[in-house]
């Protein structure tokens, strides 16, 4: 009898600390969605809050896929793409803009009827963006390796006219993340084949200072901590995780994370980073901030193989990652629940 109480008691135990573990988790998965029989190799997501709207981009198949943010269903399919890489939603002018890089061009949809009311013609490979919504220019970059050009451009384009304004030369044929200032004029990016961060005065239009990166080579995915002056940038190798100081372009620390991390977000309410990589079985990496200049890895959580591009939603509390389609692997969208 006391050995079946203890037995009872042990399991009881064992329940509470691992409900304890799972509460405790920075990101619980909460659904698997999934799209059978469709070869979607993801790329980056964008998010609608008004219109409700996932967007998912894929390049292989190019498509774009839309999901319901209140129901997590799959709504749509949109076609007639080359190379979709990103999507921008502008309710404010009814515009979703989609950075097409195998079309060498920013086709502009209707945001409501997805039917094509422009065209912004740019160099082959256009992909990485940033969206400035105070003066409602969007920063692009494309040309660089595709184009067999020893430069990059950063192509700026009024989206309320859809016209592009001008062009800045980066000397690298590869540019990929930005991340913008929003109390002042300076663009990071990532110039991944000088391994540098370039930082651009917008008002100028001019490259002004560059940073080494010395903790690894190709440094992809960025994001911006503005109120702490920290730039957060993931190199592939090693893969590690670099934070700088945008004061002085000095590197404050670097830590191991998951392989090919290809979409870096910052969750600036719990002082969190959040690191998708796609890499062997695949991971996210959960970086906890603990102070401008301390970080530690608090959580790698497995996904799948492949599974690179995410998006955190900060109003939402949600983190959506994207599940390829390969071998057996059926093309899924997995959406985690981001716990305070």
């Amino acid at each position: 009898m006391l050995k079946n109480v203890s037995r009872i008691f042990a399991l009881i135990l064992v329940s509470a600390f691992a409900s304890a573990a799972e509460q405790a988790a920075p990101l619980h998965l909460t659904k698997t969605i999934s799209l059978p029989g469709v070869n979607r190799k993801w790329d980056h997501f964008g998010v609608d809050l008004k219109g409700h709207r996932l967007f998912a981009t894929s390049e292989e198949d190019p498509v774009i896929e839309l999901f319901d943010l209140r129901t997590d269903k799959h709504i749509r399919t949109l076609t007639g793409f080359a190379e979709p890489h990103n999507v921008v939603a502008i309710p404010e002018l009814g515009k979703l803009l989609v950075v097409d890089g195998g079309a060498s061009e920013v086709t502009i949809l209707d945001s409501h009827s997805y039917k094509v009311i422009g065209h912004t013609k740019l160099s082959i490979d256009a992909d990485p963006y940033v969206y400035d919504p105070i003066t409602k220019y969007a920063y692009i970059v494309n040309g660089g390796r595709a184009s067999h050009t020893p430069f990059c451009l950063i192509s700026i384009v009024d989206v309320t006219i859809g016209k592009k304004l001008a062009d800045v030369k980066l000397d690298t044929n590869r540019l990929e993340s930005m991340a913008i200032e929003k109390t002042g004029n300076r663009l990071f990016v990532n110039m991944t084949g000088i391994n540098r961060i370039g930082v651009l005065d917008r008002k100028r239009r001019a490259v002004v200072a560059t940073w080494t990166i010395k903790a690894g080579d190709q440094n992809v995915p960025m994001q911006l901590d503005e109120a702490s002056h920290r730039l957060f940038v993931v190199t592939r190798k090693p893969s590690k995780l670099v934070v700088l100081d945008t004061q002085t372009g000095e590197e404050i620390q670097s830590l191991d994370v998951a392989e090919y991390v290809d979409d870096l977000a910052y969750d600036s309410a719990n002082h969190r980073l959040y690191l998708s990589g796609g890499g062997g079985a695949g991971a996210i990496t959960v970086v906890d901030q603990r102070s401008a200049d301390n970080y530690e890895v608090i959580a790698t959580i497995p996904t799948k193989p492949g599974a690179k591009t995410a998006r955190f939603v900060p109003e939402l509390h949600k983190y959506y990652v994207g599940v390829p389609a390969k071998e057996k692997q059926e093309a899924q969208i997995l959406v985690f629940d981001v716990q305070h």
